[in-house]
């Protein structure tokens, strides 16, 4: 096949292209260069000069030709001002999510029509067709699976992804990069969210939103125990960052409207849990799941699931109810659901 491969530096994706190579596939690889690295380079260290160094190099090694895309004007349309708002409005955005949506199965789709029959990546993630529908299903590696990521997908954009690594777990992939001796085979892997690189979250938020001194008060009494330096800095569920003695403390509510963030200790954290929420704005890969179905939901990015059963309020809202209360559920958040190793597609939880 004629593959578009987008690399980053890491060795995951560059794994991924060598795999695609030794299965006799025609590959080129693609760089998507993004605004911010430039714009806020003094906020911290941006890393796409480094990045690009090990994509070079890799790309050399294998023989593929390379094309740097020009990605500012999108990212800030598509993903940067989404985050933005989000915080502003006092939810929990995940810019992560959208990138995979909107840029890299969006806008990059977009960008190389029809000239290839599919764009892969290095994603934790597999793609199987079935009966005409393509299903995105688990990874091996529970830890390291990225389906939570790559949830917002269409059905359209699904069906030309190729995930090379999917069926790998992490460690087998390092021994990959060693067999290959690829430049990167002993880089350690990228942390930071999409757009951002080495870049605090907070400096970003900070240059965009300033700051804005607002009261830590007490959920269970209402005494104010301290300030903080706006309500965008913190999500509901958050521990680092408070700055108060005698803790641990955590966020468990957040008050836009006065700027005002409410904390509880640790020993209050099971009260303050729970385990029914709405959820909107859905993308289902196939099917919608029928009321009452037995399904298990993320919150976030890892291995943690919850088993739930749902109930569609209307035709855009679900209810979930999770067996198990979490402390951390946060307006904003994207809830993703799962029928065992299939993921069904998500949301963001309303509230």
């Amino acid at each position: 096949m004629k593959i578009a491969m987008l690399v980053s530096g890491g060795v995951d994706s560059s794994v991924a292209l060598r795999l695609l190579k030794a299965e006799g596939h025609e590959v080129t690889a693609f760089y998507l260069k993004i605004w911010l690295e430039d714009e806020l380079s003094f906020l911290g260290e941006c890393p796409w000069e480094d990045d690009l160094s090990y994509v070079r190099a890799v790309c050399e090694q294998a023989g593929v030709p390379l094309e740097i895309v020009p990605f500012q004007k999108e990212y800030w349309e598509r993903v940067v001002v989404y985050t933005i708002d989000e915080v502003k409005n006092g939810r929990t955005p995940n810019p992560d999510m959208l990138c995979n949506a909107r840029i890299k199965f969006g806008a990059f789709y977009d960008y190389i029509g029809d000239r290839f029959e599919k764009i892969a990546t290095g994603h934790y993630a597999r793609v199987e067709e079935k009966d005409g529908v393509f299903l995105l299903k688990k990874t091996p590696d529970a830890i390291k699976d990225q389906t939570y990521f790559l949830s917002q997908l269409t059905q359209k954009q699904l069906s030309r992804a190729l995930f090379p690594i999917g069926g790998y777990e992490k460690k087998e992939v390092r021994k990959l990069a060693l067999k290959f001796e690829l430049p990167n085979a002993l880089r350690r892997d990228s942390q930071g969210i999409c757009f951002l690189g080495k870049i605090p979250f907070d400096a970003f938020l900070k240059y965009h939103l300033g700051e804005k001194r607002g009261n830590l008060v007490e959920y269970e009494t209402g005494t104010i125990l301290g300030e903080h330096s706006g309500f965008w800095y913190f999500t509901v569920g958050q521990r680092q960052g408070i700055g108060l003695f005698g803790g641990p403390w955590y966020v468990v509510r957040k008050e836009p409207k006065t700027n005002t963030i409410f904390i509880s200790h640790g020993e209050h954290k099971e009260a303050i849990s729970r385990d029914h929420f709405l959820v909107t704005d859905l993308n289902w890969f196939s099917h919608k799941p029928e009321t009452g179905a037995g399904l298990s939901v993320k919150l976030r990015h890892g291995s943690k699931e919850h088993l739930c059963a749902v109930e569609w309020q209307d035709e855009e809202t679900l209810e979930v109810s999770l067996k198990e209360k979490d402390p951390g559920i946060a307006p904003g958040q994207f809830a993703v659901f799962y029928d065992g190793d299939i993921c069904l597609g998500g949301g963001a939880i309303k509230e």
